[in-house]
């Protein structure tokens, strides 16, 4: 048998030891997870981020004394990974995420996110890096560091309105991937989950960072616009096994370690050293594939390109400077009506679709009436 390397089932065996696990607390209980944050609050505190109240040492769940019940009270919103918390810069009120992790179990993580936020790479149009504005560590001798990120949302949420706004996300990272490859640095686990977005200006009120449909104190939906109204900024995160080469290394090659995406040909049935470049071409392509080809109609044009991305052999795979020729040579032929037509999930009912279709129809006459361009184009 074939002795890949599963990093999802590796974490599994070290969350007892290094996260704890959510289980069966009450709500107005701490999880192990969460005591590792509560129990450095004022560390972190010192070192100017901000938990939210529930992990504060005085925390006493604020529905014991209003008329909420937990499951609508801020507090009672848990984290979902035990290894990333939010929280709030106290310079500049900025909402920002932390993440730990052991150096020792992701030695690369720090240096390359360090790598790509450094001053010759941080403004750079095409770095599609998540920005990292600091690492540190709280107790010298502990191997844990805490990595200070953005506060970002998936990708596909919202959902995506027009097939303009989806080719602007998919041009960014195709560019992104290229940037990174162009650096001699492959991802490895480029997958749905690792794409996230800058959330700024497409949420200006921002929303809770758990409870993410939610405004920011859980009293009713988070307000949003458009992509074509407020283009956002599309980022890779999660460095955890990626790798930068010399470049003197023109054909690195990397024994299969799985990351998020398992349907990765070249890991099925050999654990033989792979390109991890070749690799990353078909996780952004798989991407599309699962979250676009075959949930959303209207992307049927975009079969080709991802077909060529997501063969079996990876030494046919497109170089991502070919996928980012090719994926311009497909955006020239579509025309400004394609481009504002509005994308379709598969699963809609008649009922959403009515009300989708109507309420797209009328942003759409107003964005044409005011100019505003059918593929939207982030700040520069």
């Amino acid at each position: 048998m074939p002795r890949t390397v599963d990093v999802d089932a590796q974490i599994s065996q070290k969350t007892l030891s290094l996260w704890g696990t959510a289980d069966d607390t009450l709500p107005e209980e701490l999880d192990p997870r969460e005591l590792w944050w509560r129990d450095r609050y004022k560390q972190l505190s010192h070192r100017g981020y901000l938990l939210r109240p529930r992990y504060s040492p005085q925390w006493a769940p604020s529905w014991k004394t209003s008329n909420r019940d937990w499951l609508d009270s801020e507090d009672g919103k848990r984290l979902k990974y035990g290894q990333v918390i939010d929280a709030t810069r106290t310079s500049d009120r900025k909402p920002v995420t932390l993440k730990r992790f052991k150096r020792g179990d992701h030695q690369y993580e720090a240096d390359i996110a360090l790598y790509f936020s450094s001053q010759a790479f941080a403004s750079h149009p095409a770095n599609h890096c998540v920005p990292v504005y600091e690492v540190f560590t709280l107790d010298a001798e502990d191997d844990t560091v805490i990595m200070v990120m953005p506060l970002l949302r998936l990708y596909n949420d919202p959902v995506f309105d027009t097939i303009g706004e989806a080719m602007e996300c998919f041009r960014q990272l195709f560019e992104g991937l290229q940037f990174m490859h162009k650096h001699r640095v492959a991802h490895r686990d480029c997958m749905n989950r690792n794409i996230m977005l800058d959330p700024t200006d497409l949420y200006p009120e921002s929303f809770h960072p758990v409870a993410t449909n939610l405004n920011k104190d859980c009293s009713g939906n988070a307000k949003h616009f458009t992509r074509t109204e407020r283009p956002p900024k599309y980022y890779f995160i999660d460095f955890g096994i990626s790798r930068r080469y010399d470049p003197s290394v023109t054909d690195p090659k990397e024994i299969p370690i799985w990351g998020g995406d398992k349907e990765v040909p070249e890991f099925q049935n050999s654990n033989e050293p792979c390109d991890p470049f070749a690799t990353d071409v078909f996780y952004v392509g798989n991407a599309i594939k699962m979250d676009f080809v075959l949930e959303r109609r209207g992307f049927e044009f975009m079969k080709p390109l991802i077909s060529s991305m997501i063969q079996a052999d990876p030494d046919k795979r497109p170089k991502m400077d070919e996928v980012v020729t090719q994926f311009d040579e497909v955006l020239r032929r579509l025309s400004r009506r394609k481009l504002r037509s509005r994308v379709v999930d598969i699963h809609e009912d008649l009922f959403e679709r009515v009300v989708r279709t109507t309420s797209h129809w009328k942003r759409r006459i107003g964005f044409i009436a005011r100019g505003v361009p059918a593929i939207p184009s982030p700040p520069s």
